[in-house]
């Protein structure tokens, strides 16, 4: 059932809040702990639906996955010792999850049925089980078309060729299946990438006790697991994820009078892209007490209201903040002049065309949006203009694109409303109250009154 939530204009946003923890490396923690020896207990952990889906498919292949007060513990069953599940694997609306477990299935001896929700199931799944194949996974095909889409059979071989392996399009979640997989064969695997994706895979990897090497060649920068090692459980803190981040950071710089202190911010540069063009837009954000730990770069942020230009955005940075572009577009409509961003094409195999629904969404809200295969040039509408807002946006059961235009709410001149805000728990759970904690009004249409 849908739940329609409406964002309006009200006082600034204040306080300090710490960032949720990172999605990206809290499904990471959980598989590589099932994949270790002995006991891995993780802090910060994301509990969202998606990072859920990990612990659920974990548990139904004999991983011990326990969760207490905040902490929780999982009990590895070592390279290629997972077990046949004996219902099929829901990834509900992961297109992380479901990747990554693919690279990690390819080492299994056994076969396994992967499903997810309708959006999951109309996302690409060619471009990870194309290494895989090559690699002696066996993939019985689609049973829903011949477009490589969930639902899907694979078969691991139980006995892996390592590969080397150029990447088409920058891609972390190819890279780290590949990389998963290659724990399971004999020998070197190799991925190469003509441009930097995250790199939280070889970090943990190497955590964790795995033989991983990055080198750069004319190529790009290649990235070698050693196969078949012995991974050691290990106690992992996970810091606040970027992307999450991202949409308090930009609720602080276009509400007049804001001043949020975010903490615990991971700072990896692969993952920094928003942060770095906010600056250039004129941001006023402090970075303080900048450390380390688990292998990760943490910073604290201040972020206080701003007055915004726009900016050229370049397509190499679109792997470092990727998921960030919706809230972006965001910000970009209340600058003063155009801002270009480029390198977009990943936007349209998401959750939804998010390219396209972004653009859509800025038009209904009176923002002047052009759009190109690969490109978005958001108009903005300050210094002295306004965000009219005052549209119900679609959202296409696509989190980003929903907490994006309600963060566009809480500035423009008339309230704004997404179609959904269900699926908001699925990488930011508690989102509505957080933000309104802070000084926003986010509520469902039925509390609100005329």
């Amino acid at each position: 059932m849908s739940e329609p939530l409406v964002a309006r204009r009200g006082g600034p946003l204040a306080g300090e809040i710490r960032a949720p923890g990172d999605k990206s490396m809290s499904h990471r923690a959980l598989l590589f702990g099932a994949l270790a020896i002995g006991e891995t207990t993780i802090d910060g952990l994301l509990r969202s639906e998606d990072v859920v889906a990990t612990a659920d498919a974990l548990r139904a292949m004999g991983v011990p996955v326990t969760e207490h007060a905040e902490q929780w513990r999982v009990v590895g069953r070592g390279i290629g010792g997972l077990r046949r599940p004996d219902t099929p694997l829901d990834f509900g609306n992961s297109g992380t999850a479901v990747r990554l477990m693919m690279g990690v299935l390819a080492g299994q001896n056994f076969q396994a049925k992967l499903i997810g929700d309708a959006s999951l199931s109309k996302r690409p799944m060619e471009r990870v089980l194309n290494p895989l194949r090559d690699m002696g996974l066996q993939v019985d095909g689609s049973e829903s078309n011949a477009k490589g889409t969930l639902p899907l059979t694979i078969t691991g071989p139980g006995d892996l060729v390592p590969i080397r392996y150029v990447l088409p399009v920058p891609s972390a979640q190819v890279k780290s299946a590949v990389l998963l997989a290659g724990l399971h064969a004999a020998g070197e695997t190799s991925v190469v990438e003509p441009i930097p994706t995250r790199d939280h895979t070889e970090r943990m990897l190497r955590a964790f006790g795995a033989q991983v090497k990055t080198t750069d060649s004319s190529e790009g920068t290649v990235i070698t697991v050693i196969g078949q090692p012995t991974l050691q459980g290990l106690h992992i803190n996970v810091p606040g994820d970027p992307s999450s981040t991202a949409f308090l950071i930009a609720a602080a710089l276009i509400i007049p009078e804001s001043k949020l202190t975010v903490t615990n911010v991971l700072m990896n540069d692969t993952r920094t892209g928003f942060l770095t063009t906010v600056t250039e837009m004129g941001a006023q954000i402090e970075i303080m007490n900048r450390r380390e730990e688990g292998g990760e770069d943490v910073a604290d942020l201040i972020v206080v209201s701003s007055p915004l230009k726009g900016v050229s955005v370049p397509d190499d940075r679109a792997p470092s903040m990727i998921d960030e572009y919706p809230v972006l577009a965001v910000v970009a409509a209340f600058a003063d002049g155009p801002t270009h961003m480029a390198g977009l094409e990943e936007l349209r195999v998401k959750e939804c065309d998010r390219l396209d629904m972004t653009a859509k969404g800025l038009r209904a809200c009176g923002v002047t949006a052009d759009e190109t295969e690969s490109t978005l040039t958001v108009h903005g509408c300050g210094p002295d203009g306004t965000v009219n807002g005052g549209a119900e946006v679609e959202t296409e059961l696509d989190h980003r694109i929903a907490m994006s235009f309600l963060i566009m709410g809480l500035a423009a001149e008339q309230p704004i409303t997404v179609d959904d805000g269900t699926m908001i728990a699925t990488s930011f759970p508690g989102f509505n109250n957080l933000m309104n904690d802070l000084g926003a009004d986010i509520r469902a249409t039925g509390d609100c009154t005329a």
